[in-house]
């Protein structure tokens, strides 16, 4: 074997060893990737799984206690549930609205997150409109179920939910599913202060699916204190900074004040 034999020989072998070597590390890392996100997600079912031990429970006059879950987090304030989903958590609100995104009802660091209040609006859920946060995960996880409402079939069969606080408790009907990226009608609470009439003829042009029975009713009640919106929101996929917004009205539950 002359020389340029032998040096093509060992270069083959040098090059499939370095082939071998980089096919073991994204092995390696997809294996560690796959664990990882295993941990965030079971992570994220155990902490809910704790806090529906804790669930405040609505009494005859619409009031709950939320002694157990302040004594974790006094930052709680408010419970969701979404009817035929798995969101059904305890919301919080921070400081900022970066408080709770990578931070669990603990006060534990947590890719998962929780489901929180913009700072900017009422913790007492007083406002006219309400914009509440949480991460769009797998399994349904946090806000994930979310994205079931952008299924036609789904939003005209599922509209109920409820809103749980201290001292009242509200019925959640849900009346508009939207895809937007950071429109200021959505992500700017203190654009509500004075009224839903904005909200409402947004809502009518960039709805993806809306209530139609609703609207004239809802329409009709722009300028009432009573009407309450309350905004969910989560990220998806279908353009670039995309989220999907549920927009439900908050029915006072057997007139509690």
């Amino acid at each position: 074997m002359d020389f340029s034999e032998k040096f093509l020989n060992g270069a083959n072998k040098f090059i499939s060893f370095i082939m071998t070597l980089v096919f073991l590390i994204l092995g390696s890392y997809g294996a560690y990737a796959l664990w990882d996100n295993n941990k965030v997600y079971a992570a994220a079912k155990n902490v809910q799984a704790d806090m529906l031990k804790l669930k405040p429970e609505v009494d005859l006059e619409g009031k709950a206690s939320f002694e157990e879950l302040l004594a974790i987090n006094p930052d709680v304030c408010a419970w969701v549930s979404l009817d035929n989903t798995t969101i059904d958590y305890p919301i919080l609100q921070g400081e900022t609205n970066l408080s709770y995104i990578n931070t669990d009802v603990y006060g534990d660091f947590a890719l998962a997150g929780s489901i929180f209040l913009d700072t900017r609006s009422d913790r007492n859920f007083h406002d006219p409109y309400s914009l509440v946060y949480g991460h769009d995960m797998v399994e349904g996880r946090m806000f994930g179920d979310l994205s079931l409402y952008k299924n036609e079939k789904f939003f005209n069969e599922n509209s109920t939910g409820e809103l749980i606080l201290p001292d009242r408790s509200y019925n959640l009907k849900i009346y508009a599913a939207i895809t937007e990226s950071s429109d200021e009608i959505i992500f700017n609470p203190d654009s509500h202060k004075d009224g839903l009439s904005g909200l409402m003829d947004y809502t009518e042009k960039n709805a993806l699916y809306i209530r139609s029975e609703m609207t004239e009713d809802l329409m009709s009640r722009v300028n009432n204190e009573n009407l309450q919106i309350l905004s969910l929101t989560t990220c998806s996929a279908e353009f670039t900074d995309a989220r999907t917004i549920i927009l439900a009205v908050m029915e006072n539950n057997l007139g509690s004040e």
